[in-house]
């Protein structure tokens, strides 16, 4: 099975609009489809902001 395969195919969209908001949040330039361009530090900080985000909504979700 392939890793890019999500459990849940519907999600696939908001995964994208996620990735998307994240990345505008720190000033990279993600376009649709590949993005190889990238160098590894913008990548990853599009990573490690989507990660900032999840867990500040999961902190706000226990309250």
């Amino acid at each position: 099975m392939s890793k890019n395969n999500n459990v849940v195919p519907e999600a696939r969209a908001a995964l994208d609009k996620f990735k998307m908001e994240a990345a505008t949040e720190v000033g990279v330039n993600l376009k649709q489809g590949y993005n190889g361009d990238l160098t590894s530090k913008q990548a990853g900080s599009v990573g490690g902001q989507m990660v900032k985000n999840m867990i500040k909504s999961y902190e706000q979700n226990m309250k």
